[in-house]
């Protein structure tokens, strides 16, 4: 059981360093190339922070874990809003781009509102992620994509520190960042499912808990750094954008590689995490608008420790 445990470490370990290896060459790749820094950051950050819940979603598709695979993706967006988001606020209040209170925010909600009537499959026999519906969420994703590249191109004050490295050098990184990602997410998912069995509670539990923390990690610690370094904007942008990008491309992607059977009693987590995406939307009006103040953060952890 100490040897599983520590697997598991060591599995969340590389799957973090991994992350960031491959945001690091796939920056500089798209550097090389002139792709916009507000594209870079709303696509390829974005998906180096949610490599993680790609890469062990995409292992507990092909290994029939749903109850992982659901676990993993609610539990990793509530993290982000509420703890996320909370810590950030407490160490400085965010402010919050306009746009991304019209737009993003409200996106989000949808998506994850779109994502709870495709799994329950209401009218319909059965509660599972179908081929069909994950199509639906990749295309939803794909909307997402053009929205990156042609409405945000233009805009100039977003900026996302990369280091310069030569093409190739670029690629490999993005080669070492992959296979990293892929060694790390085999050694989570097996190691908590074992762990999972060993103390006898559920897939589903694990996934929303310590999986979900495990994976949410590079989310935390570009939030955390981007506030310290005076940029909330980026530490809001990048949650944001991670959750649209775990809900439509990570679940998307899962359920066309293997359709994924929905437990019905992850309704109430579902639900809990539609209310405070709306409740997000909620504080950007409340107290001084377009704000996450450090009462708000305060309370957004709060909420997470009762949901606990």
């Amino acid at each position: 059981m100490f040897l599983e445990i520590i697997l598991l470490i060591v599995g969340f370990v590389i799957l973090i360093k991994s992350a960031d290896i491959l945001v690091d060459g796939a920056s500089a790749l798209a550097q090389k190339f002139a792709i916009p820094q507000i594209v870079i950051g709303l696509t390829i950050v974005a998906f180096g922070t949610s490599a993680p819940e790609l890469v062990v979603n995409i292992i507990s598709s092909v290994k029939n874990h749903s109850e992982l695979c659901f676990g993993n993706i609610l539990g990793s967006n509530i993290m982000n809003t509420l703890v996320i988001l909370g810590a950030a606020a407490l160490i400085m209040p965010l402010s919050v781009k306009k746009n991304t209170i019209r737009k993003e925010i409200p996106f989000l909600f949808i998506a994850t509102v779109v994502t709870f009537i495709l799994v329950n499959n209401f009218g319909f026999k059965g509660s599972y992620l179908s081929r069909i519906d994950a199509l639906i969420l990749f295309s939803m994703f794909v909307y997402f994509l053009y929205y990156a590249f042609f409405i945000l191109k233009n805009v100039e004050n977003f900026h996302n520190e990369t280091h310069k490295y030569s093409l190739t050098i670029s690629i490999i990184l993005v080669i070492v960042g992959i296979a990293g990602l892929f060694l790390g997410g085999k050694l989570v998912v097996t190691k908590s499912v074992t762990i999972a069995h060993h103390i006898g509670i559920s897939e589903k539990l694990i996934g929303l808990t310590v999986v979900a923390l495990g994976t949410s990690l590079p989310e935390l610690v570009t939030s955390i750094v981007a506030v310290i370094k005076k940029k909330p904007d980026i530490a809001v942008g990048n949650v944001i954008g991670s959750n649209i990008f775990n809900m439509l491309m990570v679940l998307g992607i899962s359920g066309m590689i293997n359709p994924i059977s929905y437990d019905l009693t992850l309704n109430k987590d579902f639900i809990f995490l539609i209310f405070i995406t709306l409740a997000l939307f909620i504080t950007m009006f409340t107290g001084k608008k377009h704000k996450i103040n450090r009462l708000e953060g305060g309370l957004f952890i709060l909420a997470y420790l009762i949901y606990l």
